[in-house]
């Protein structure tokens, strides 16, 4: 397929209104951020409804969503080749903000950590079982999904200036591995373990606790 019958194809009608759908729905969940979930908390409630309405309406399977375990050693071992240098990556700029001399064990304690690990799982099942999956749908280059997801995902984590350009760049890695291999059991481990180091690694000056939305403003280091 050509540049140009591409570019019709991202543009034709039905794949515009799907583009624009992943747009609405990361708009839902800016809102909810933002709003909602002090003036609304229970409106959380539309987002596993919009998920699971998309999944069924696509006749998704556990196998397009990433759902599955017949390739799970594939996976692990692609996103072994990125995560595994982002993590060493991640531990150096520790290092050299001082991170050595910051406690860790509140990030390590079981409950939290698996609990956080639990988050990412439901992260990835919007980032990648339903925005970039519904991406794939509009145009099949990989490069281009990838950084909308990316920029998607980044835009939720405004205005945290830790986080924004890390998730442009780590969700953006998540989404074409996941266009590549499609399992986010991998994806899930990798952005827990990348998550806690961050945490660890940056000033919490930084990043105030991971914080985003409102929540970051209202933030005061002890």
């Amino acid at each position: 397929m050509n540049s140009r019958t591409e570019s019709s194809f991202l543009w034709g009608s039905p794949r515009l209104l799907n583009f624009f759908g992943r747009l609405a729905f990361g708009a839902v969940v800016a809102w909810y951020i933002w709003r909602l979930q002090v003036s609304y908390w229970r409106s959380w409630v539309v987002f596993p409804i919009w998920l699971i309405a998309s999944f069924l309406l696509h006749r998704d399977t556990p196998k397009t969503m990433g759902w599955r375990a017949d390739n799970l050693w594939a996976a692990f071992q692609r996103a072994a080749v990125v995560f595994v240098p982002l993590i060493l990556g991640l531990f150096v700029a520790g290092v050299l903000f001082g991170a050595l001399h910051r406690p860790t064990g509140h990030l390590l304690a079981r409950k939290h950590f698996l609990g956080y690990l639990a988050f990412c799982l439901l992260q990835q099942v919007a980032l990648n079982s339903y925005v970039t999956n519904r991406l794939l749908e509009t145009t099949q280059n990989h490069l281009r999904v990838s950084l909308m997801a990316g920029a998607i995902f980044a835009a939720l984590h405004w205005p945290n200036p830790v986080l924004v350009p890390l998730t442009a760049i780590g969700g953006a890695i998540m989404a074409w591995l996941f266009a590549r291999e499609r399992n986010i059991l991998p994806l899930a481990l990798g952005q827990g373990a990348l998550g806690t180091i961050v945490w660890w690694a940056f000033p919490v000056a930084w990043h105030h606790a991971m914080r985003v939305g409102p929540g970051f403003y209202h933030f005061h280091v002890r």
